[in-house]
C-alpha cells in the first residue's frame, strides 16, 4: 500500500510540584493519581506495542517539574503506599458488597483490586520503581520522543522579563539532559502559548514599567537553546481569529492584543496554510533566530478532548466524579448525556472494552481520511499533529490508554499512514515556508484568558514585582561567582521564582477547580520569595545570616527540592541584545 501521509501523537504530561505540599485532596495525591491512572497504564500499553513487535512512534513532554517529581525518592515511597491504600479499599469494598448481596458490585471491586495489584507488580517488577527510566528507555529503543518544556510551566509571553524566559528554558533544558541523558530536540510550549517580537509593556498599569520594552519573539528564546520546534493550536496558524470573544469582555486582554498587533505584516490567506504541514516561524526574518512548529489537527481534536461530543463521553466508559465513600474507588459508568450523579449505572467493563475498537477504527479513519484529501490536492505526504494532556488518558478517561494503544496497532497494520515522532519528520521534511505567528494559546477563547483575567491580575501584579526586586539586586553580580552564600541564597530564590511563574495558579483560580490551593502555594512562594530577597539585601550589606535567616534558607531548600543544578547566571547574566550564558 502507497504510503500517504505521516501521524503522530503529542502527550503532554505536567503536574505542578506538590511534593511537601499538601496531601489531599490537593496535593500528592495528584502525583500519585495521575501515576496510577495514566503514566503507568500508558507505559504498559507500550511495553505490549513494543513485546508484540508493533511499530510505533508518537511524540509526548514530561516537564521538568513533573520529572523531578517521579524521580524523586520521598514520591516512589509514598505511590507504593497510595497503592497499597488503593488495594484495601477495593478489598474492603469487596466485603462489604458480598454482605449486602451486591453481586456485580463485589465483582467490580474485584475488578479494580487486580487492577491495582498489577499495577503494583509492574511498578515493581518491570519498571523497577522508575517511571521516568521507563520513558527514557522507550526513546533509547526508538518508539518515543520526549520533548522538555519550561523548568515550571511558566505562561512565556506574560512573564515581565526576558530573564525570566531564559531562567525557564535554560532550567528546562537542564533537567531534560539529567534525567534523559541528551539534549531535546523540541518543546511544549507552557499552554501552547506563543508571543511575537513587539515593544511590550504589561496589560495593566504598573509603576514598575515606565514604558514599552522591545521584548523577543518566543523562537528567538527557543532558536538561542537549540529547541528545533514547538506545536501551536489551529487558530494560530489559521491567523489568530478564535480571540475575539474574550477581548471585550476583558480589556487588559483587547490592550495586550493591540500591542501586538503594531507593526505586524497581514498574514496570507488561511486556505494558504494546511495544519498539515510544518512551518518555520521568524519575527524578524533572520533565520537563525527561527524555530520549527506543528499544529494541532482541528479535525480530530474534539473527538478525544470533548467529554460531551467525543469518545470519553461514550454512555459505557467509567463515570469520572462519582465516588465510592471512604476509598474513593469509582464503580460506575457514564450512562446518559448530563445525568446527575444519582442517575449513574453500575461500571461493566466488558460493555466499555466492546466500544473501545469501533472508537479507535473511527479516529483512524479520520486520520486516513484527511491526509488522503492532503495528499489527493497537493501530491505531498503531509503530518497529521494530535496533541493533548497526558492525564486526559486514563485519570479522566479511564479507557484513554488501551484506546491510544488501540489506534497505534490499526495505523501500523494499515501500512498507508506511517507514526513518527515530531523530530524524525523534520530531519526528512525541512520546513520550507517561513511566516510570522499572531500571539496567543490553545487555552478558551485561544487567546490569554484564562491565565490573565480579573481573579488572576494580582498573581501578574506580585511575579513583576518579585523578577524586578531580584533584577535590582545591588552588588550581586560581582560577589556571586565567589561567595558560596550568596549562590545558596540567591539559587534558592529562582527556584522559588520559578515555582511562583508556574501557570497552574493561574489555571486553577480562573477554573475554580482548585482555587483555595492555588491561592495558598501562590502567597506561599510569594512570601518565601520576598523574605529571601530581604534576608540578601541584608547580606549583601552585613556579610552574615543570622541562626534564623539560615534556618529559613535549610527550610526552604528542603521542602522545594529541585533543580539542583540551578545556575544563577541564568537570570543576572542573561545578555539580553546576545546569547545566553
Amino acid at each position: 500500500m502507497a504510503q500517504r501521509g505521516y501521524f503522530t501523537f503529542v502527550l503532554h504530561g505536567h503536574l505542578p510540584y506538590v511534593l511537601n505540599h499538601g496531601q489531599w485532596p490537593h496535593g500528592m495525591d495528584w502525583l500519585s493519581e495521575a501515576s496510577l491512572y495514566s503514566y503507568i497504564p500508558l507505559l504498559r500499553e507500550f511495553y505490549r506495542l513494543k513485546k508484540e513487535g508493533v511499530d510505533f512512534h508518537l511524540t509526548i513532554d514530561i516537564t521538568p517539574v513533573l520529572a523531578e517529581q517521579l524521580s524523586h525518592p520521598l514520591f516512589k515511597d509514598e505511590f507504593k503506599r497510595y497503592l497499597r491504600a488503593r488495594i484495601d479499599s477495593a478489598q474492603e469494598d469487596k466485603a462489604y458488597f458480598k454482605k449486602t448481596d451486591q453481586d456485580h458490585m463485589a465483582g467490580l471491586a474485584q475488578f479494580w483490586e487486580d487492577y491495582f495489584v498489577e499495577t503494583l507488580r509492574f511498578y515493581h517488577d518491570e519498571i523497577k520503581e522508575d517511571i521516568l527510566a521507563a520513558f527514557r528507555g522507550l526513546q533509547e529503543d526508538g518508539y518515543i520522543e520526549i520533548m522538555t518544556c519550561a523548568a515550571t510551566h511558566g505562561y512565556l509571553p506574560l512573564l515581565g522579563l526576558e530573564e525570566s524566559i531564559n531562567l525557564q528554558l535554560s532550567q528546562g533544558k537542564a533537567t531534560y539532559e539529567r534525567h534523559f541523558g541528551r539534549a531535546p530536540h523540541g518543546i511544549w510550549l507552557p499552554e501552547c502559548a506563543y508571543r511575537p517580537r513587539y515593544p511590550w509593556e504589561p496589560p495593566f498599569s504598573t509603576p514598575l514599567y515606565k514604558a514599552p520594552v522591545e521584548r523577543k519573539g518566543i523562537e528567538e528564546h527557543l532558536a538561542a537553546h537549540k529547541l528545533l520546534f514547538f506545536v501551536v493550536d489551529t487558530h494560530l496558524l489559521a491567523g489568530g481569529k478564535a480571540i475575539g470573544t474574550y477581548l471585550e469582555r476583558f480589556p487588559m486582554l483587547r490592550r495586550l492584543w493591540l500591542q501586538s498587533q503594531q507593526g505586524q505584516e497581514p498574514l496570507p490567506p488561511a486556505e494558504k496554510r494546511s495544519p498539515y504541514q510544518s512551518y518555520c516561524v521568524s519575527s524578524t526574518g533572520d533565520l537563525d533566530k527561527a524555530a520549527a512548529f506543528f499544529t494541532r489537527d482541528p479535525h480530530t481534536a474534539l473527538q478525544v478532548w470533548s467529554a460531551e461530543h467525543g469518545y470519553p463521553g461514550d454512555y459505557w466508559y467509567l463515570e469520572f466524579h462519582k465516588k465510592h465513600f471512604p476509598g474513593g474507588i469509582r464503580y460506575w459508568r457514564i450512562t446518559k448525556s448530563k445525568s446527575d450523579l444519582a442517575e449513574k449505572d453500575p461500571y461493566v467493563p466488558e460493555r466499555a472494552k466492546e466500544r473501545l475498537r469501533a472508537h479507535a477504527e473511527h479516529f483512524v479513519g479520520l486520520i486516513k481520511g484527511q491526509l488522503d484529501k492532503y495528499h489527493n490536492e497537493t501530491g505531498e505526504r503531509g503530518i497529521m499533529c494530535a496533541p493533548y494532556d497526558m492525564e486526559l488518558f486514563g485519570h479522566w478517561w479511564f479507557e484513554g490508554p488501551e484506546w491510544l494503544a488501540l489506534v497505534l496497532r490499526l495505523l501500523a497494520e494499515d501500512k498507508g499512514i506511517l507514526t513518527t515522532t515530531c523530530n524524525e519528520y523534520l530531519e526528512a521534511n525541512p520546513p520550507s515556508l517561513v511566516m510570522q505567528l499572531p500571539e496567543g494559546s490553545w487555552g478558551e477563547g485561544g487567546y490569554h484568558f484564562i491565565w490573565l483575567n480579573q481573579d488572576t491580575v494580582w498573581t501578574w501584579e506580585h511575579i513583576y514585582e518579585m523578577e524586578q526586586s531580584l533584577r535590582s539586586l545591588k552588588g550581586v553580580k560581582g560577589r556571586l561567582p565567589v561567595d558560596t552564600t550568596l549562590q545558596e541564597l540567591i539559587c534558592q530564590s529562582l527556584r522559588e521564582l520559578l515555582l511562583l511563574q508556574s501557570s497552574d495558579w493561574q489555571f486553577l483560580i480562573s477554573t475554580v477547580s482548585a482555587r483555595d490551593y492555588a491561592e495558598l502555594r501562590f502567597s506561599t512562594h510569594y512570601d518565601w520569595l520576598r523574605q529571601l530577597i530581604s534576608t540578601t539585601r541584608e547580606y549583601l550589606q552585613t556579610g552574615e545570616l543570622s541562626e534564623g535567616a539560615r534556618n529559613f534558607l535549610s527550610d526552604c531548600k528542603r521542602r522545594d527540592d529541585l533543580f539542583p543544578e540551578l545556575d544563577w547566571r541564568w537570570f543576572f547574566e542573561y545578555n539580553i541584545n546576545g546569547s545566553r550564558p
